[in-house]
């Protein structure tokens, strides 16, 4: 079990809950009878729209013969994957200093900044002015930034830029 957890961790567990029921052609509605629980809210879970507690865990555990924490670990790991989420959303930039049309391809507010470093300190050297550059290397770190463009063969860009 923990073998495949480690693959779908992060995953809504009512999708992994619909997955399950498909491949034992099992109607929700017809668990949603075998553990006393309402169809709508089975309904809901599979759709990703409402958590598993610890007590329909159990109930859905028992009901399809595995472990009663299954959906719990399940529903933990999404909970942890949508925080990282929000705070990779928090993580930006003073954007006041960063003209959004350097970024003329996006929506500068929806950048996933963390997840994009290499890919924003490129494009920021290759067409920001040196307030711009600054605020980069600011929010990422001189060594952070000079290795990306290192690796990238952009060093020539980082010249001219005064800390």
């Amino acid at each position: 079990m923990n073998k495949e957890i480690s693959i779908i961790k992060g995953i809504h567990p009512g999708i992994i809950l619909n997955r399950e029921l498909k491949k034992r052609k099992l109607p929700k509605k017809r668990l949603a009878l075998l553990i006393d629980e309402f169809p709508q809210t089975i309904g809901a879970i599979t759709k990703g729209k409402r958590r598993i507690n610890p007590q329909l865990s159990i109930r859905i555990g028992k009901a399809l013969g595995l472990d009663e924490e299954y959906f719990l670990i399940l529903q933990a790991y999404h909970d942890i994957e949508q925080e990282k989420r929000k705070l990779h959303e928090s993580l930006h930039p003073d954007l006041s200093k960063i003209r959004p049309i350097i970024f003329w391809d996006t929506d500068i507010r929806k950048i996933d900044w963390v997840k994009y470093k290499s890919s924003v300190i490129r494009r920021v050297f290759e067409r920001g002015n040196e307030a711009e550059k600054l605020e980069i290397i600011r929010f990422y770190g001189q060594e952070d930034v000079t290795e990306i463009l290192e690796q990238s063969g952009n060093l020539g860009h980082w010249a001219g830029v005064r800390q």
